[in-house]
């Protein structure tokens, strides 16, 4: 197994952090390292201007104070503000709150006041239900305003195990821990990410030994060990025939249908055509044989053709 191209659903997520946090990562630690990801990927990208984060009830909220607190310590002007109230927030992120030293405000457009930047940190992939409320005002207000928003985790109303929208806008950047969720990959999530980076946070790899993944994201090395490859005594007698039905007057599919059958590996590609479609098909094919169909019994000659 590929582990490096596994997708982790949300629950699957949630016990990679829990196996880390057993084995004696303190979840503090896991969010600060989130926030500093977030952080440094921003920075690397844009000169100091002033930014909006915006920051959830939920750990999704934690890593977006560890966020806003390391930019503001490199010297930028940060705004926060939290959907609900301080004294709602629990564990880790309620520790990460507390070290932030500024003023908070509440969730509303009115906090995007001056923004350059933003930051939304208010609901990560977890996310079950549609935005309402103060959080789809201000996203939409942020997305009217045309301000660069950066997402963490995901698009804060992109649903994480399928990608579907319940109330997100764009991002331009989407920093997201450890491994990739279906939804960063599927539409119409994809296209909501905008540029997407994965950072380490010190979740253990060898979590994904005892959760098992069973999504991946497509990637050679899934598949390249059990690709057929040539012979070196082989011909293209000993490759397969691939026999195409082709069709007239609409003649691309099935020349389309015969490239791709040579690329992968036919040793004999054929296409049987009509005859009057015959100067159509053999003009713009090379290497692909194209045979005149008659009589319908001539399909099965085709195929008995060698050559």
């Amino acid at each position: 197994m590929n582990d490096t191209s596994a997708l982790l659903s949300a629950l699957e997520m949630a016990e990679a952090d829990r196996l880390t946090v057993v084995a004696g990562t303190p979840t503090s630690h896991l969010m600060e390292n989130a926030g500093r990801g977030v952080a440094q990927a921003i920075m690397q990208r844009w000169s100091a201007r002033r930014i909006a984060v915006l920051c959830g009830p939920g750990n999704n909220g934690g890593d977006g104070f560890a966020a806003a607190s390391l930019i503001a310590e490199a010297g930028w002007s940060v705004t926060l503000a939290l959907l609900g109230t301080l004294e709602g927030l629990k564990g880790a992120a309620r520790e990460h709150a507390e070290r932030w030293r500024r003023p908070i405000k509440s969730l509303n457009p009115a906090a995007l006041d001056g923004a350059e930047l933003l930051v939304d940190a208010l609901f990560g992939a977890g996310l079950d239900r549609l935005l309402s409320g103060a959080t789809r005002e201000t996203l939409a207000a942020a997305a009217a305003l045309q301000i660069p928003i950066i997402a963490v985790d995901i698009p804060s109303g992109v649903i994480g195990d399928t990608g579907e929208n319940v109330g997100a806008v764009q991002s331009v950047l989407t920093v997201t821990c450890f491994r990739k969720k279906p939804g960063h990959l599927l539409l119409p999530g994809r296209a909501l990410c905008g540029e997407l980076i994965v950072t380490d946070i010190g979740t253990l790899q060898n979590v994904l030994d005892q959760i098992h993944p069973k999504t991946f994201e497509n990637d050679p090395r899934l598949w390249l060990a059990q690709l057929p490859s040539p012979s070196s005594t082989g011909n293209k007698y000993t490759r397969g025939h691939a026999l195409i039905s082709g069709g007239y007057p609409l003649t691309g599919a099935a020349r389309l249908a015969g490239r791709a059958a040579a690329r992968i590996g036919s040793g004999l590609t054929t296409i049987a055509v009509p005859e009057n479609a015959l100067q159509i098909y053999a003009t713009s094919l090379t290497s692909i044989m194209v045979r005149p169909l008659s009589l319908p019994t001539d399909f099965d000659r085709c195929w008995r053709t060698r050559g």
